[in-house]
């Protein structure tokens, strides 16, 4: 499990499973310590990320952060999402 805290406000959770097929990376939004969003991320085999959870990551910001183009681009290059 890792923590990526992006202000005093947002952290996201990564955790990873294993699956029948593969594994999956799951990301956990919180505010304030509540959860606010969950997603994941599937697959098959390895991952061409530049680092672990990359994907996730950039997928939770994009949906949660999508009406904040503001929030979405400073937590992009805060975690350093972009390909």
């Amino acid at each position: 499990m890792n923590i990526f805290e992006l202000d005093k406000e947002y952290s996201i959770v990564c955790s990873y499973e294993s699956t029948r097929y593969g594994f999956r990376h799951i990301a956990v939004l919180h505010k304030n310590g509540y959860e606010v969003s969950r997603t994941k991320m599937c697959y098959h085999n390895r991952t061409w990320e530049k680092f672990t959870y990359q994907s996730v990551l950039r997928k939770m910001v994009d949906q949660y952060f999508n009406d904040n183009a503001n929030k979405r681009l400073e937590y992009i290059k805060k975690l350093d999402l972009g390909w």
